[in-house]
């Protein structure tokens, strides 16, 4: 990770942080797929790479039980923290936390049954190398399993706050290579990275899910343009007025998704598994 990307995420840490609870019940169907498509059970250790603030390392670690272990990574400390607070929040034990990036992994070889990353991947800066990496600490015909956002004008959770904030400055065209939420939302693309890397057995299969929440249309906006450094960046430009404009152009693009005033996304997704040869 570079020290502009660090600096980045340690300032999103806190926003995080404070909507973990929402991040977290959000993303839970997603966090079941994911648990079921790496085949996760009792007993098993498990490394979650950009772990956050918790999630999914808590919910794995109540699948693979006692018997089992998970390991919570990320290269943001303040992200450790919060994940270990988390877990003796909630009297998780069997769960260990390292601040460590995933292209320099400080665990031996042949060391996990499963490798997975939630909404991770995607904003590795060398994707290859990390990829062989996580190969590395895989026990031969360990699983891998990563969680990506699929095509960003498939998931109106993303698409309508980039048209509002289009109309309030365009944004510069994105490298389709280089770190960001849709980096692997083309089909095929995180399974050629992960073939490249040594990989077997690579699959892709696309999940669909409602991105639910009792929050309301403010509330969501708070919370996207608070865990967002790119709408950080964008929104410290404006005036205050300007930004109250956004605010309320952005309740009016979202309000078909708020019955009754509660959040419901539908969202597409893609993960993708694959194996270490043995």
């Amino acid at each position: 990770m570079t020290d502009n990307m660090l600096h980045v995420w340690q300032e999103s840490a806190k926003y995080w942080t404070k909507h973990s609870d929402t991040i977290h019940q959000m993303f839970v169907p997603l966090t079941r797929a994911l648990i079921d498509r790496a085949g996760i059970r009792k007993g098993q250790t498990v490394l979650d790479v950009a772990g956050g603030a918790g999630e999914p390392s808590l919910t794995i670690a109540e699948t693979v039980g006692p018997e089992g272990s998970v390991t919570c990574t990320d290269g943001v400390a303040e992200m450790v923290e919060a994940a270990r607070a988390e877990a003796q929040k909630r009297g998780v034990t069997n769960v260990q936390f390292r601040q460590c990036v995933a292209d320099s992994l400080p665990f031996g070889d042949n060391s996990f049954d499963v490798v997975v990353s939630r909404l991770g991947v995607m904003f590795f800066p060398d994707s290859l190398a990390a990829m062989r990496e996580m190969l590395r600490v895989l026990k031969p015909n360990g699983k891998l399993a990563f969680a990506v956002w699929g095509k960003s004008d498939l998931n109106p959770f993303c698409y309508l706050v980039t048209r509002v904030m289009d109309q309030h400055g365009e944004s510069p065209a994105a490298d389709p290579d280089a770190p960001n939420a849709f980096r692997f939302a083309e089909q095929g693309t995180l399974a050629s990275v992960m073939t490249q890397a040594g990989a077997i057995d690579v699959e892709e299969s696309v999940v669909t899910f409602d991105i639910e929440a009792p929050i309301s249309a403010q509330q969501f906006w708070a919370i996207r343009s608070q865990t967002s450094d790119t709408l950080r960046e964008k929104l410290a430009k404006l005036s205050a007025d300007e930004q109250a404009q956004v605010a309320t152009e952005i309740a009016q693009a979202v309000e078909e998704f708020f019955p009754a005033n509660q959040m419901k996304f539908p969202a597409q997704m893609i993960i993708a598994t694959g194996n270490k040869p043995e």
